[in-house]
C-alpha cells in the first residue's frame, strides 16, 4: 500500500495505475480528473475534492472517510460498491446524476445545491441527511429510511410515504406535492 499524506494535488489527470493500492490521507485535489478510471480499493480519508471529475469511475471497495466533494462531477457512480465501513462524505454544488447509493447507510449526509437527477436511493438509510436546494428529478426513493431528513428546499422529488420510512421528515409547504404524486390529484 502506498501512503500519501497532507498533499495538495492540482490539475492532474489520473490513470488507474497511478492510484492502485494507494491511501490518500488529508489530501486536497483541485481540478483533477479521475474520469472513468478504476478507483477500486483506493482509500480516501479526510480528503477534499474541488472542481474534480470522478464520473463513471469504478468504486469497488473504495473507501471514502470524511470526504468533501465541492463543485465536482460525479456522474454515473455506483457508491454502493464502496467499502461501507466508516463511509461518510458531503457534497456541495455537485452533479451526481445517474449515480446509485443503493442500500447504503449514509446518515447525516449533506447534499447542498446538488443535481441528483435519476439517483437511486432505494433501501438507503438517509436519516438526518439534508437535501439543501437540490434537484431530485427522477430520483428513486423506495424502502428508504428518511427519518428527520430535511427536504425543505429540495425540488422535483417524488416520495411515496407508503413505501418509505418517514418520521419527523422535514418538507416545506411549497414542495409537499412530491408526496402526493401517486394520487394523481391537482394541487393549485
Amino acid at each position: 500500500m502506498i501512503y500519501i499524506e497532507d498533499k495538495i494535488i492540482k490539475n492532474k489527470t489520473f490513470r488507474t495505475e497511478e492510484v492502485t493500492g494507494t491511501e490518500f490521507d488529508n489530501c486536497q485535489f483541485f481540478e483533477c480528473n479521475f474520469n472513468n478510471i478504476n478507483l477500486s480499493s483506493v482509500i480516501f480519508s479526510e480528503c477534499v475534492f474541488e472542481n474534480c471529475d470522478l464520473s463513471m469511475s469504478k468504486l469497488n471497495n473504495t473507501s471514502f472517510k470524511d470526504v468533501e466533494f465541492n463543485n465536482c462531477k460525479l456522474l454515473g457512480l455506483n457508491f454502493q460498491d464502496c467499502n461501507h465501513f466508516i463511509l461518510s462524505f458531503k457534497f456541495t454544488n455537485c452533479s451526481i446524476d445517474l449515480s446509485s447509493f443503493y442500500s447504503l447507510k449514509i446518515k447525516q449526509t449533506l447534499f447542498k445545491n446538488c443535481s441528483l437527477k435519476e439517483v437511486d436511493f432505494i433501501a438507503c438509510d438517509l436519516s438526518f441527511s439534508v437535501f439543501d436546494d437540490c434537484d431530485l428529478s427522477g430520483a428513486v426513493f423506495e424502502n428508504t429510511i428518511l427519518e428527520s431528513t430535511d427536504f425543505r428546499s429540495a425540488s422535483n422529488f417524488i416520495i411515496d410515504p407508503d413505501i418509505n420510512k418517514l418520521k419527523k421528515t422535514k418538507f416545506s409547504r411549497n414542495n409537499l406535492a412530491g408526496l402526493l404524486t401517486k394520487y394523481n390529484i391537482i394541487i393549485e
